[in-house]
């Protein structure tokens, strides 16, 4: 898809929930910002009422290509992701065959170049094959064209000290960062939900908040012994946020990101037995996502990511014990953060901007994204129309999987438009 060089007007936006102001798209950057700007020859979105963000950046995004395009694929997934105000997606390591080598990082790279909806930055994986035995090439993958930063087994923790140590000194002399799931394996054999009263109610296995927290600690302590950069993927637990809170307090390379079902959802929820609910890490108790959502406001958790992860209807349509774990999570992924963020006031647009934008961008080291609503900067924004109620409908989503907890809940918040280097993908909530 080619770029677009036409000119495009966004009139009377609410640039980061300020007050209103048009925005002049020139040639994929942003030419100006400010009131009554000339429209001649330009297209003009009316957007009166509606607030501008940066384009959402995506830390954690699970595409499945190659190998599972029955869930999804590259085209799909960034569809899924501008249809949601995504202008960039870190697509994690987890395909058939495994992102561990040069070879198949540039082939997720350039799928994400021919689909042309979001930019695709490949997560290249820390050891060969998920195995955590190995340390994959690392070097060759950043390299490579698609020049990756961010290295994660996620789907498996890393769980050998010694594998985990060298990955975060490898890592260094380029600035990588690695991204960890944290799970401790021996204490979540046969897990199914979060332990608790819940799991002892329905006799479901436990999956103990120690499990995730263990690791998280004994990872921010390799980080700080090697002065390297870890990031805690899908923090899940109110012990999880005072490590990481700790860590920060010293200064340590310490990042981390809250999905947006940790933010709303609770392991109440599986008394349903539906599988839709099983996730990786569990659905935790109310008391860890209110204090998951002081930390995100606080700025102890760094960002919102989506772990946007399709199944296919028969991998969801079974018994508890036989479902895949994973959620949909990009195109409802706004909606979740103005409803236990924005619309509760713990946070403001700016503060979405920073949490779903800035940060992202910056922790994956990506360019050109996470930027200011200003002259001459790259032209990724999102529209979203705040004041918008509606139920969920999955039969709706772009993506190619339809598993979302939120089917038929209602939440606030639509995106409107996406754009990307300003040529639209999403024009009033359709794609292009």
């Amino acid at each position: 898809m080619s770029e677009n060089t036409a000119r495009t007007l966004i009139r009377a936006a609410r640039v980061l929930g300020g007050a209103p102001q048009d925005v002049l798209i020139e040639g994929g950057t942003v030419a100006r910002v400010g009131a009554g700007l000339d429209a001649e020859g330009a297209q003009v979105v009316e957007a009166d009422g509606l607030v501008l963000l940066p384009g959402l950046v995506d830390l954690h995004t699970h595409l499945r290509e190659p190998g599972r395009e029955d869930s999804e694929t590259v085209l799909t997934g960034t569809r899924a992701a501008a249809a949601g105000g995504f202008t960039a997606v870190h697509a994690m390591a987890n395909t058939f065959p495994v992102a561990d080598t040069a070879g198949v990082v540039e082939q997720v790279w350039r799928l994400g170049r021919e689909s042309g909806y979001c930019d695709v930055q490949p997560v290249g994986a820390v050891t060969v094959g998920l195995g955590g035995r190995q340390l994959a090439e690392l070097g060759a993958m950043h390299d490579s064209a698609a020049g990756v930063v961010v290295f994660s087994d996620d789907g498996k923790c890393v769980d050998d000290a010694v594998i985990m140590r060298r990955a975060l000194e490898y890592v260094k002399a380029f600035d990588g960062v690695i991204a960890q799931h944290a799970q401790e394996p021996r204490l979540t054999e046969g897990a199914q939900m979060n332990e608790g009263a819940v799991s002892a109610e329905l006799g479901l296995g436990g999956w103990p908040a120690v499990a995730e927290e263990a690791i998280i600690a004994r990872d921010v302590l390799l980080a700080a012994h090697v002065g390297s950069r870890v990031h805690i993927c899908h923090l899940s637990t109110a012990g999880s946020v005072e490590l990481v809170r700790w860590a920060k307090s010293k200064g340590w390379q310490v990042t981390a990101e809250v999905t947006p079902h940790h933010l709303l959802l609770t392991d109440e929820l599986v008394r349903s037995y539906d599988p839709v609910f099983k996730v990786n890490p569990p659905l935790r108790t109310e008391e860890d996502v209110l204090a998951l959502r002081e930390a995100l406001a606080d700025g102890t958790i760094d960002c919102v990511a989506t772990d946007h992860a399709p199944h296919p209807h028969e991998d969801k349509d079974c018994e508890w014990g036989a479902a895949a774990m994973g959620m949909v999570g990009l195109e409802t992924a706004l909606s979740v953060v103005q409803h236990t963020m924005v619309d509760t006031g713990l946070l403001d647009w700016a503060g979405v901007a920073d949490r779903m934008s800035f940060r992202p961008a910056t922790i994956g080291r990506l360019a050109g994204h996470g930027r200011p609503v200003a002259e001459g900067e790259p032209a990724n924004l999102t529209l979203v129309d705040p004041a918008y109620r509606g139920e969920v409908d999955p039969a709706a989503f772009a993506s190619r999987s339809r598993n979302t907890p939120y089917r038929g809940r209602e939440l606030p918040g639509r995106v409107t438009h996406t754009f990307l280097r300003g040529r639209a993908t999403l024009m009033d909530g359709k794609l292009v």
